[in-house]
Order: structure tokens, then C-alpha cells, then sequence
């Protein structure tokens, strides 16, 4: 996952926190640079997440101050819009990991009502003798 580092500094503010998320989730994260060959434009897209948390301490009580935060963002490609001819289509990204996983849920599925059916047939056979 690429990593994606900004400067900023808990001690100016709201507004920047609001400037340090719009960095991390903007547009320019979302779609990456338009490359062209053989008239054939691509424009990667991604899923970007962030999140982050922030705190001031206080000079009242025990503790005489602090200051904390942090934030961080991640990302996974998605697929690409294509410009050939005028025409723009999307393709999306095939991530196989997810296709096996969901193959591996469906197997685990499957045998869990094999199981249970093989059960209860077994007790119905039990109760009849």
C-alpha cells in the first residue's frame, strides 16, 4: 500500500486538520495521472480511506500539558477509465485475492450445510429404529 506523507502540526488548528484530510482523500489521490500511448488515454482510479485522531492536553490537574495526533491514509487500485476514439470506458481491476476468499467462503458454506443435512438425516435414521 503506497504511503502517503503530509506535514501537519496539531497546534494551528481546525482548519488545517480539515486540509490534512483533504490531502489525504482528494481527487488527486482517487485518480492517478492520465498516460497516453498509441491514442489511447488511461486514467487509474483508486479507493482511498483515512482516518486519524487528535488530542490537547490540559494544564489543570496532574497533567501540564501535551499535545498528540495521528492520521494515516491507505489506498487499493480499482480499475482505469480509457479514452480511445472518443469513447470512455471503464475497466475495473481484478483482485484475485478477494475472488479466492470469496471461493473459499462458499466452499466452507457449502460443507457446513452438507454437514448439518448428513446430521439430521442420521438422527431421523436413529429415531425410526
Amino acid at each position: 500500500m503506497p504511503h502517503i506523507g503530509i506535514p501537519f502540526d496539531i497546534e494551528r488548528g481546525g482548519v488545517e486538520i480539515r486540509e490534512f484530510f483533504e490531502q489525504l482523500t482528494g481527487a488527486q489521490r482517487v485518480y492517478g495521472e492520465p498516460y497516453e500511448k498509441d491514442g489511447v488515454t488511461v486514467i487509474p482510479a483508486a479507493a482511498v480511506r483515512a482516518g486519524g485522531g487528535f488530542g490537547k492536553g490540559d494544564v489543570r490537574g496532574q497533567v501540564a500539558g501535551g499535545t498528540g495526533g495521528g492520521g494515516g491514509a491507505i489506498s487499493r487500485p480499482v480499475g482505469a477509465y480509457v479514452i480511445r476514439d472518443g469513447e470512455v470506458r471503464w475497466e475495473p481491476a481484478v483482485d484475485v485475492s478477494r475472488i479466492v476468499l470469496g471461493a473459499q467462503i462458499v466452499a466452507g458454506l457449502a460443507l457446513v450445510v452438507y454437514a448439518l443435512r448428513a446430521g439430521l438425516a442420521g438422527r431421523r435414521d436413529a429415531g425410526t429404529r
